[in-house]
């Protein structure tokens, strides 16, 4: 396996394995602000309408994880932030396919954005995810604290139960 971790800005050639990911990603039950069921369709609109508008005005940045040259893995760093929180970057759509994971994308993925985050002469960074998450442990491995547990934050994505999310950060 020979992953490499890009930054992407060109919808047209990426916006539909994005969303192929973002997709699946949720019917295997991430908790990732979308509801089930969720089309491949769907995500890529997402990214085209929500995410890249973003990337192109300078307001966050979003990395690919590739194998082979498709697209396995993404995370988002967004760095646009209020006036008085202009030394923060926030993580988010830390998102690796249900068939790669366990391979290092993800870890690969959030140094990229931390790497990026400290370039930009960021001094926090900050994340949420689902309590108890399968990500959690990675956040934590990296060097991220937990600040503190909302309950009945968000709706799990078949919509059955509410679960609570871990905010987490990290000074660099």
């Amino acid at each position: 396996m020979t992953l490499e971790i890009v930054k992407i800005s060109e919808k047209d050639r990426y916006a539909r394995a994005l969303g192929r990911v973002l997709a699946d990603s949720v019917t295997d039950g991430a908790a990732i602000s979308f509801m089930q069921p969720f089309t491949v369709e769907e995500g890529a609109r997402w990214f085209e309408t929500a995410v890249f508008p973003d990337v192109t005005a300078g307001g966050r940045v979003l990395f690919g994880a590739l194998v082979g040259g498709h697209v396995v893995g993404t995370v988002q760093l967004l760095i646009a932030m209020p006036p008085n929180q202009a030394h923060r970057a926030e993580i988010a759509k830390m998102i690796v396919h249900p068939d790669s994971r366990r391979q290092g994308i993800g870890r690969a993925l959030m140094q990229a954005a931390l790497d990026e985050a400290r370039a930009r002469q960021k001094t926090l960074v900050t994340l949420d995810t689902r309590t108890g998450d399968r990500a959690e442990p990675l956040y934590a491995s990296v060097g991220f604290e937990v600040a503190g547990v909302i309950p009945d934050f968000a709706s799990d994505p078949d919509g059955a139960a509410l679960h609570p999310t871990t905010y987490m950060y990290m000074s660099l």
